[in-house]
């Protein structure tokens, strides 16, 4: 794939690497010490394996599915259709799929594992509540996700933790049904280091993929603000999503939620002031002050980002 105009973030790559790199070493580690710790464990790296490549090569597929998304043709969506090609022209990027999710939840996500096999989904919530520019700022965030190849990156790190929880179970059900001699002295303390192998392997990712959810969001708003030159336009999306989504019923925003990774905004925010250092996003605050900071750098007119939106 030739390099898109989206601004490059050398500090988003360096943070996949070394998100990559860390998260390999830690599986080798889970490995070694599940086989020491286990019998019949190569089953279980298969099955894990071979549900890591559906993942990455269906992801596309699943999250649509998932999310009840559809694709849709330019005679169906022309806007939409229009706002994606001239982005995709000016960052010079091949032009993903473009699917609808008929929902009210206003948001919009991206997926794929790389630029020639990439979907990117609004909810017509969404389309609903923003005008035009502010649509095309939401989309340049989404394609730059595409073009920075983060998408891929943050799928394969988020499905090495459903590793650890298969092999947990695994080990649970093998002793719970005789995959040792139910006598054996040393059942429990096999069962209880792999517990507590399996539970550190999943702070460790969770802690990981989660820094590096934040800092993409953070990467994606600078990259399509440069893109379309209007930090203020995308600011004000972001606050008027943001705004319309904390005024949806919590138990409907709870089935999106496990989504958040992917999306432009969470569907179903941290509360506290902690929470926020596991969530996938920052805080409103922050991208907003980011953003403030790029309009003041390109000396873009019209107030301060998000000014517009700030009574909706």
């Amino acid at each position: 794939m030739m390099r898109s105009r989206f601004e490059p973030d050398r500090q988003l790559t360096a943070r996949m690497v070394a998100t990559m790199f860390l998260l390999g070493l830690v599986y080798v580690a889970f490995i070694a010490a599940l086989i020491v710790l286990l019998e019949s464990l190569v089953l279980v790296v298969v099955i894990a394996a071979a549900l890591l490549g559906a993942q990455y090569w269906y992801s596309d597929r699943i999250a649509l599915y998932a999310m009840h998304g559809r694709l849709v043709t330019p005679e169906e969506q022309p806007q939409l259709h229009g706002v994606v090609d001239r982005l995709c022209a000016a960052a010079d990027m091949p032009k993903p799929q473009v699917a609808v999710s008929d929902m009210d939840l206003p948001n919009a996500f991206a997926t794929g594992r790389n630029a020639d096999h990439a979907v990117v989904c609004v909810t017509t919530g969404l389309m609903r509540r923003l005008d035009t520019e502010e649509l095309e700022g939401v989309l340049a965030h989404e394609l730059s996700h595409v073009a920075h190849r983060d998408v891929a990156v943050i799928t394969i790190a988020s499905f090495l933790g459903v590793i650890a929880g298969l092999i947990v179970r695994f080990a649970f059900y093998s002793q719970l049904f005789g995959g040792r001699n139910q006598r054996d002295q040393n059942t429990a303390a096999v069962f209880l280091a792999v517990m507590g192998v399996s539970a550190l392997v999943y702070a460790i990712s969770f802690l990981l993929i989660r820094a590096l959810s934040r800092y993409r969001e953070l990467a994606a708003d600078r990259a399509a603000a440069m893109l379309t030159a209007k930090p203020s336009v995308l600011a004000s999306a972001l606050t008027k999503v943001s705004g319309d989504i904390a005024r949806i019923p919590t138990r409907d925003l709870r089935t999106a939620q496990a989504f958040n990774a992917f999306f432009f905004t969470p569907a179903l925010g941290p509360g506290t002031a902690m929470a926020h250092m596991f969530s996938t996003h920052p805080s409103l605050e922050r991208r907003l002050e980011a953003l403030a900071e790029l309009s003041a750098q390109l000396g873009e007119p019209g107030g301060e980002p998000g000014g517009e939106a700030g009574g909706v």
